[in-house]
């Protein structure tokens, strides 16, 4: 007599259909296909049954692999050759024994000695047993190389088993009740396995699917049997599979992803593994299908690209800030100074245009480091809804007549952290873009409400657990087209006519929501509207703390103290030391810091130090004001940058030292000392 299959399970009773039969060989020969490793014990608990990937995935050997060997026997083995660590060998045993008899459903993790993670889940057979599930999770892809080798095996495998059924006919009484009970106890461990299983007939007809096969179509393991391919995926999903079908029925295996729409339209991603069966003839007589639902690795997928494009971007767009904002204090500087020394009709005319064009310069550049993630933001506990409704007003003002404002704001306080400022500019930004949208009019509506972040979500929206505020702003208007919705967050990307925005209104918000910790997406449809959905890490309320100290004005008759000012580039110390020298501050200037310390050392009437933050050589921004706080522990230190961000600012934050951003004219130079002045003296 032939061996018998370890997965083996009593033989029917005479007087079961051919068919019947053979769907019970059908089961039990998928089952081997699969990569996870599985058994079968009793409450006992000792071994019932297990399939081939039990002994191959664990190296247990064959003499313990038996019917009847107790649990224990397993957990013995494993501990004995320092499967679980170091430590007590019997207290290991105990742990395990003691979590195993509470017959609860588990899942772990556990890294074996060769390097080879398991993911393991115990799922309990009510009044039976339990089942154990070995997932070998750092060779996923290795799965379709076992069908190939497997499928090789199923014709003899098959033929094996039919021999033996007609060879233990004697046997047949005795086990003719316990086959039920058998069969009941495979389709609970298929039903419980995370993969997506079917046979195929020939016609392209179900004859059986599991549990998560089914529900993956919406279905019931009853309603889909007997129905076609054709009918189940829907036509268009079929017409994308049919050439695989094709050659499947050849007797080759196929391997293809799909996607198919699913409820509410969202779209679905499969990937699946076609194996023909043969028949004594060669003949093709049906398929093996086993699917795994890959939606959220294509999510994943998706989202690393479009993540990987903006940082790009946005380091582009970093790098550019810092000449920009060096022109353009030159060029601000210069305006500022001319219009005060020509005729004001002239300024008027001439400057003063120019003088606004290079403030919104200016104010580009800031959207542009917003967008990029990079320009500093002061969050705080905001607490949203009152935000929202204070500028309701402000809003209406912003919005044609024809535009409705609607609001739904919580009952309670709901406070998020996040600079205020930067959530209004984005709510005005959103605002004008659905107004833009509505050129006949229509309905803008904004939401306030809270949001938990599961972790089943978390991955798939970049974000931590956690308890977040949502905010929605929905419009009636014409919509996005579905080829522009996925770039609608890339810079000057817009939907709007030419000369009608500058495409950052979405990107600002877009880089204000990721620096801030949250996430954006929008959904939209032509013809009916667009709404844009983010969220902000939910806070507590700010403590309450004690009325600020209004500082007190400079005295303008005070002399002045002499300045040390530190910048590499010519035009930008130039236009400073104008700033200054107007401001009745005296003046000593260098264009190194090794310079600048030379002075510090030898020049005691310095009485303040300002210096660009990264310069030219080994000695920057930083590295004097530890050298001047080593010389001068009291001098006044005031850092200037171009930068927004990188380490120009994270190198100096644990210096304490004020830092004031380039461009900025003479005024806000000057209350910027006067503060610095006060809080020395204080």
């Amino acid at each position: 007599m032939p061996p018998r299959n370890p997965f083996a399970h009593p033989a029917p009773a005479t007087g079961n259909s051919p068919e019947e039969l053979r769907r019970y060989d059908l089961l039990l020969a998928g089952l081997d296909l699969l990569d996870q490793a599985i058994a079968v014990f009793d409450a006992t608990p000792k071994l019932v049954t297990w399939n081939k990937a039990m002994v191959r995935l664990l190296d247990f050997p064959e003499s313990l692999v038996r019917v009847g060997t107790p649990f224990e026997a397993f957990v013995r083995f494993n501990a004995e050759r320092g499967e679980y660590g170091d430590g007590s060998l019997e207290k290991q045993v105990a742990e395990r024994m003691a979590s195993v008899r509470a017959f609860e459903p588990h899942y772990v993790e556990r890294v074996r000695p060769n390097g080879k993670v398991l993911a393991i889940r115990g799922v309990p057979i009510p009044n039976l047993g339990f089942v154990s599930l070995w997932t070998d999770i750092t060779e996923q892809r290795r799965y379709e190389t076992l069908i190939q080798q497997q499928n090789a095996l199923l014709e003899a495998r098959v033929r094996e088993r039919t021999a033996e059924l007609l060879s233990a006919k004697t046997e047949i009484d005795q086990i003719a009740q316990a086959l039920g009970r058998s069969e009941a106890r495979l389709q609970m461990i298929i039903d419980s396995i995370p993969a997506l299983i079917a046979y195929v007939d020939v016609n392209r007809n179900y004859q059986f699917a599991n549990k998560g096969y089914a529900e993956w179509f919406g279905l019931t393991k009853e309603s889909i049997v007997g129905r076609s391919i054709a009918s189940v995926f829907g036509e268009e999903a079929y017409a994308g599979i049919t050439d695989y079908l094709d050659t499947a029925t050849r007797g080759e295996r196929v391997s293809y992803e799909y996607a198919r729409k699913a409820d509410k339209g969202r779209t679905v991603y499969a990937r699946s593994v076609v194996v023909p069966e043969f028949d004594s003839d060669q003949k093709v007589v049906g398929f093996f299908v086993l699917s795994i639902d890959i939606t959220e690795q294509r999510a994943s997928e998706a989202a690393l690209v479009q993540a990987q494009k903006m940082e790009a971007v946005g380091q582009l767009t970093g790098g550019l800030a810092h000449d920009f904002n060096n022109l353009l204090t030159i060029i601000m500087g210069n305006l500022e100074a001319a219009r005060e020394r020509c005729d004001p009709a002239l300024a008027a005319d001439y400057l003063n245009p120019a003088l606004h064009a290079a403030q919104r310069g200016a104010e580009l550049i800031r959207r542009l480091l917003t967008f990029s993630r990079r320009q500093t933001l002061e969050p705080c506990a905001v607490e949203v809804g009152q935000l929202v409704h204070n500028m309701t007003q402000l809003l209406s003002r912003s919005l044609t007549e024809t535009v409705s404002i609607q609001t739904h704001l919580p009952e309670t306080p709901l406070y998020a952290m996040a600079d205020p400022h930067q959530l209004e500019s984005a709510l005005l930004n959103l605002a004008i873009n659905a107004r833009d949208a509505m050129p006949g009019g229509g309905a803008l509506t904004i939401r306030v409400h809270e949001r938990h972040i599961p972790s089943s979500l978390a991955m798939l929206i970049e974000l931590p657990v956690g308890d977040y505020v949502q905010i929605e702003v929905e419009d009636t208007g014409s919509g996005i087209a579905p080829e522009l919705l996925p770039r609608v967050f890339e810079p000057f990307v817009t939907t709007k006519p030419f000369g009608r925005g500058s495409g950052l209104g979405l990107s600002m918000v877009y880089g204000f929501v990721r620096q801030s910790g949250g996430n954006i997406r929008v959904r939209s449809t032509v013809g009916k509207g667009s709404t844009v959905t983010f969220v902000l890490p939910r806070t507590d309320p700010p403590a309450p703390t004690a009325d600020e100290i209004r500082p007190g004005t400079t005295d303008t008759a005070t002399p002045r103290p002499p300045v040390l000012l530190v910048e590499d580039e010519a035009e930008v110390r130039k236009i400073i030391r104008m700033q200054l020298t107007e401001l009745g501050y005296p003046v000593l200037e260098t264009d190194n810091g090794a310079a600048a310390q030379e002075m510090v050392r030898q020049i005691p009437d310095i009485g303040l130090l300002i210096s660009d933050t990264v310069m030219p050589g080994a000695i920057g921004g930083r590295e004097l004001v530890q050298f001047a706080r080593e010389i001068r522990p009291d001098l006044p230190v005031l850092l200037i940058t171009g930068y927004a961000s990188g380490n120009a600012i994270h190198d100096v934050q644990e210096l304490d030292v004020p830092v004031l951003r380039k461009p900025f004219d003479r005024k806000v130079l000057e209350r910027t000392l006067a503060q610095l002045l006060q809080d020395i003296d204080a």
